[in-house]
C-alpha cells in the first residue's frame, strides 16, 4: 500500500536531491524534524520505492567521456520481439546511459557518451551495427551544456 507524501517527506526528498550524502543530523535539522522521525520517514521512502538508489554524478570530461550523442533509432518492423532486442541490448551496454521508447518518427531515444567522434563511430558501427532490427539511426551532438539537473521537480 502506498503512504500519501506530506510535505516533509517532499522536503525530505528535495533535501535528499540537493545532497544525499547529508548525515541523517544534517537532514533532519534541514527540514526541522527530529532525527529519529527523519530516519523512519527517509528509511520508508527508500521502502515504498520514491528513492531509487544513491548515486555519484561524474563529470564526463574529467574521465574523458565527454562527447555526447543523442541517438534516434527505427526499428525496421514494429514488433514485441523487435522492441524487446532493442530494450535488452541496451541494458548491457555501458555507454549508452539513458534509453526511452518514444513517441513520433522515431522508436527509440539514446543518450550515448563517447570520448570523440571516432570513439562514437566505432560504437555506432560495433554495437548498433549488429543489431538487425534497426532499420535506420539519427545522430545529434551535444555543442555545449545548459544545464544537466538529475533532481525531480517536486
Amino acid at each position: 500500500m502506498s503512504y500519501q507524501l506530506d510535505k516533509k517527506d517532499l522536503e525530505i526528498l528535495q533535501e535528499l536531491q540537493r545532497d544525499s550524502r547529508r548525515t541523517n543530523k544534517e537532514l533532519a535539522q534541514a527540514v526541522n524534524l527530529s532525527t529519529t522521525p527523519t530516519f523512519e520517514r527517509v528509511k520508508r521512502l527508500e521502502r515504498e520505492g520514491y528513492i531509487k538508489k544513491y548515486t555519484a554524478v561524474l563529470d564526463a570530461d574529467k574521465l574523458n567521456r565527454g562527447f555526447i550523442a543523442f541517438c534516434y533509432l527505427k526499428l525496421k518492423q514494429h514488433t514485441y520481439e523487435n522492441a524487446i532486442r532493442i530494450m535488452q541490448a541496451v541494458q548491457q551496454v555501458p555507454e549508452i546511459a539513458e534509453c526511452y521508447n518514444i513517441s513520433g518518427d522515431h522508436d527509440f531515444l539514446l543518450k550515448i557518451y563517447a570520448r570523440d567522434m571516432k570513439d562514437y563511430q566505432k560504437f555506432v558501427l560495433r554495437i548498433l551495427g549488429d543489431l538487425d532490427c534497426i532499420g535506420s539511426l539519427n545522430s545529434s551532438f551535444v555543442l555545449g551544456e545548459t544545464k544537466n539537473d538529475h533532481s525531480l521537480p517536486l
